[in-house]
């Protein structure tokens, strides 16, 4: 294990050295990358120095308990062994779990888009309340999140909702999220009283940044249309809405939620890029899934990994057979312990893939 974390260390230093050279400097792209490397193995490097250190105190004990006459000193040094063994065990396993390889997209802010799926209406209010759900939980997490566009249910709810939402690690909590969730539940729409089970599809991007992507501006095609939808007095009236049409993937992207037309072209840039970024990121995805066959995050977003039922007050998440039986407060918008939970069991397989 010393081993290990030694050549993470010298490595890690070599990174720092890099960081002062005038080509590194002179390059922004290579230079936020080195930063960024730097940053995710720094908890690494902290563990390396408190593992040397225990390994330190251990040889030390050792020596003490070889070489001292003293039977209280012998005592103390057999007992400051046994904890500091103990301690030792401990601190590989936390290293044998930062070590595992890192999906390098983690630390980005994510794009999260809400479709409702089979269901009609109440797929749309299903969708909606989804919207609610991950908007709630957000904010709990402290993360900023900004509404880009949107499509009305014609009973409540959305066909379509697409928000951007930045803070610390959101794509690595976020990815959990991709899916179909299924809901089982009387409809609103429904006056017989009938269960009906209602589907979504939830998207989780990570965020393309700017030097993930190269977008030419002859590339793009910008049109500004008027907003619909609420929005006061500039809706219908001032051209603030923007579509983006990437000419060689064909990708549009539209945003309206803003009154600025300059905001909204932030927005629209935003969510071109994570899309055309995605199709990169797919590839890796595929790449992984090719080596290592996990049940989580996986990027299949036809596996159906979510079941909301209403009647039994219990949700389900079929990947990893986790059960909670207090559906109101889930859908208010605690669901950090599945996704505590999502991460546990995979960081599992990987474990015990590197093991192998």
């Amino acid at each position: 294990m010393l081993e290990k974390l030694e050549i993470i260390h010298k490595r890690y230093v070599e990174m720092n050295a890099q960081l002062n050279e005038p080509d590194v400097m002179s390059d922004m792209k290579k230079f936020i990358k080195l930063s960024k490397d730097l940053k995710d193995i720094q908890p690494i490097i902290d563990a390396y120095f408190k593992y040397r250190s225990i390994v330190s105190n251990i040889a030390h004990a050792k020596e003490v308990l070889n070489n001292e006459k003293d039977d209280d000193f012998r005592a103390m040094a057999k007992d400051e062994l046994n904890m500091l063994l103990e301690e030792k065990d401990k601190m590989e396993d936390e290293v044998r779990i930062m070590l595992i390889p890192a999906d390098p997209q983690d630390g980005k802010n994510a794009v999260v888009e809400i479709r409702a799926g089979t269901g009609g209406d109440e797929a749309s209010i299903f969708a909606g309340d989804l919207y609610r759900m991950y908007t709630k939980y957000c904010e709990n997490r402290g993360w900023k999140v900004d509404l880009v566009d949107f499509t009305d249910g014609t009973a409540g709810g959305y066909k379509e909702v697409i928000i951007n939402v930045s803070g610390d690690n959101v794509y690595g909590q976020l990815k959990y999220e991709s899916g179909v969730h299924r809901v089982q539940r009387v409809p609103q729409t429904e006056t017989q009283g009938r269960v009906h089970t209602s589907a979504a599809s939830i998207v989780v991007l990570p965020e393309a940044e700017e030097f993930d992507v190269d977008l030419k501006p002859s590339d793009i095609r910008k049109d500004t249309y008027c907003s619909s939808g609420p929005g006061g007095q500039s809706v219908n009236t001032t051209y603030s809405a923007i579509r983006l049409t990437h000419i060689p993937s064909g990708i549009v992207v539209t945003c309206q939620d803003q009154k600025s037309q300059i905001k909204n072209l932030d927005k629209a840039m935003t969510v071109l890029r994570t899309r055309l970024f995605e199709l990169e990121y797919h590839k890796y995805l595929d790449e992984i899934s090719s080596r290592r066959k996990t049940m989580v995050s996986t990027g299949d977003r036809s596996a159906k990994i979510r079941t909301y039922n209403y009647a039994q007050s219990r949700v389900t998440d079929h990947r990893i057979g986790w059960s909670m039986y207090n559906l109101p407060v889930f859908m208010d918008g605690d669901i950090q312990e599945v996704i505590d939970a999502l991460q546990l069991a995979e960081n599992a397989e990987l474990l015990k893939e590197a093991i192998a």
